[in-house]
């Protein structure tokens, strides 16, 4: 899939927040990490995705620019036979962009933000979590073709571990996500994926559970 895109969106917005060296080359090291043969569904088109909903949502945030970092580093360290992914990209997060010369402030509400994803339960009043989760999580409220097609992408992330843990471990990932207070915390996007969202989770706990 071709990048460049991603690249010049990288490059304008490392510039845009004050970069004090080319961030060409950490943009291509980004991205081949992003492309890694053993993601599915974690790949530049999920990247693509969440930054086009931040865009979307950017209104909402109080600095969309922290939230557009974040949405490049939340899973650009992605092992699925791993644990502490989100800590291992939060931590990528802060060499890279001190590298980078980005100011402290901006590069630990980034750490924070990518940390968000463990949970993607913001707490109340934070814009800029609430604009990250509800990108990340927007894939959720597609269409019931769209959801199948992630939900299958996932499973092959996961096609290391047996059909039954798979079953056991992915239905409590479902059962959290409807647990949340609110699936999206935005205006635009709870009126957008709620409905949608609570229904193909729902449809797939159901195939889990054979109900």
């Amino acid at each position: 899939m071709p990048t460049e895109d991603l690249l010049t969106a990288w490059t304008a917005l490392l510039h845009r927040c004050g970069t004090t060296e080319d961030p060409e080359p950490y943009g291509r090291e980004l991205l081949r990490r992003w492309s890694e043969p053993q993601r599915r569904y974690h790949t530049p088109a999920h990247l693509r995705a969440v930054l086009g909903h931040v865009d979307a949502l950017a209104g909402h945030a109080a600095d969309p620019d922290a939230v557009r970092l974040a949405a490049w580093f939340h899973d650009a360290v992605y092992r699925p036979d791993r644990t502490e992914n989100e800590q291992r990209s939060a931590a990528l997060a802060v060499r890279a962009l001190t590298a980078a010369g980005l100011p402290a402030d901006r590069v630990a509400e980034v750490e924070r933000l990518v940390l968000l994803t463990v949970t993607h339960d913001p707490a109340p009043c934070d814009r800029d979590g609430e604009v990250l989760c509800d990108a990340d999580l927007a894939v959720l409220g597609g269409t019931p073709e769209a959801y199948a097609a992630y939900a299958a992408a996932v499973r092959e992330e996961y096609g290391f571990v047996p059909e039954p843990d798979f079953r056991a471990g992915r239905a409590a990932v479902l059962r959290q996500l409807l647990a949340l207070p609110a699936l999206y915390r935005t205006p635009t996007a709870r009126d957008r994926f709620t409905g949608p969202a609570r229904t193909n989770l729902t449809a797939e706990l159901d195939a889990l559970q054979g109900t």
